[in-house]
């Protein structure tokens, strides 16, 4: 039996570099605050998920469902910072806070990190309030 949704706490260090945007059937959904990139954060609402093989099958594919809706998100976002997403990278690393949670990020080639990893590479550019009022409304559009 999967665990409850009332038993999910967001991990302090998704929120702190985060904005909400939405909650889709399973994952809550937020927006990276570095404007370098259009950046989504799928946190599955599974009290203790880890690995994808915390989540049953049913959550599996349905975080595969909401992967391909952030996606779409990603590419809204990406028209409002003028980046055209030319690649969409997917990754679930949790290295940095265990806490179940799927990037899916749009890539250019020549940006900040092209075409290495976006981790680690300078110092996150947050947006001005504006832009990021933008962002999470064609985030939440797309989502919709």
């Amino acid at each position: 039996m999967e665990p409850p949704v009332t038993d999910f706490a967001l991990d302090p260090r998704l929120a702190a570099t985060s904005a909400a945007v939405a909650d889709l059937p399973l994952s809550h959904v937020r927006l990276a605050v570095d404007c370098r990139w259009p950046w989504l954060v799928l946190v599955p609402r599974r009290a203790g998920a880890v690995e994808l093989t915390d989540l049953d099958q049913t959550d599996r594919v349905a975080l595969v469902g909401e992967i391909d809706a952030a996606a779409a998100a990603v590419r809204a976002v990406g028209w409002v910072l003028d980046f055209e997403v030319a690649k969409l990278n997917v990754g679930a690393l949790g290295n940095v806070v265990p806490q179940l949670h799927v990037h899916v990020l749009g890539r250019r080639p020549g940006d900040a990190a092209w075409p290495g990893p976006v981790w680690g590479v300078g110092a996150a550019e947050p947006y001005p309030a504006d832009l990021l009022d933008r962002a999470l409304a064609a985030a939440r559009g797309a989502l919709a």
